[in-house]
């Protein structure tokens, strides 16, 4: 029983020691993937998406650009001629953009919808219950 036992505790040491020899060749190997996914991420960080609300300040269209007076700061914004033509200065809107090589390019531009109307509708009366009248007991026949 004891030389079965010291069998098995063996061949499970000389897999452990396999093990570890494999994984450290596999270690060897994965810097070259490494470097593959580090280039996927510096182009994530460039085409990060970011959002600007606000009032227009100025539209160029010679540039073909909006300027955006958010709440930190004005963002200008390089837009295509459809968005160009919707929209004009004094517009309140949202847009998002991205920015690549120090120029900001929209992804979409988005107007708010105007100002809700001043004079609120009166609020609906409820109808009052009916007023009834307790049951009367019926009479009996004599």
């Amino acid at each position: 029983m004891k030389k079965i036992i010291a069998l098995i505790v063996a061949v499970l040491f000389v897999f452990a020691v396999a093990s570890v020899s494999i994984a450290a060749e596999e270690k060897k190997a994965a810097p070259a993937p490494a470097e593959k996914k580090a280039e996927p991420a510096e182009k994530k960080a460039a085409t990060k998406v970011m959002s600007v609300s606000g009032e227009v300040a100025a539209v160029d269209a010679a540039a073909k650009t909006i300027t955006v007076k958010g709440k930190k700061a004005d963002v200008v914004i390089a837009v295509d001629d459809k968005t160009l033509a919707d929209v004009k200065a004094g517009d309140k809107v949202t847009a998002k953009y991205t920015t690549a090589d120090g120029k900001n390019t929209a992804k979409s531009v988005v107007k708010k919808a105007a100002a809700k109307m001043e004079k609120k509708a009166e609020p609906e009366k409820k109808a009052e219950p009916m007023k009834t009248e307790p049951a009367k007991p019926a009479e009996k026949k004599k």
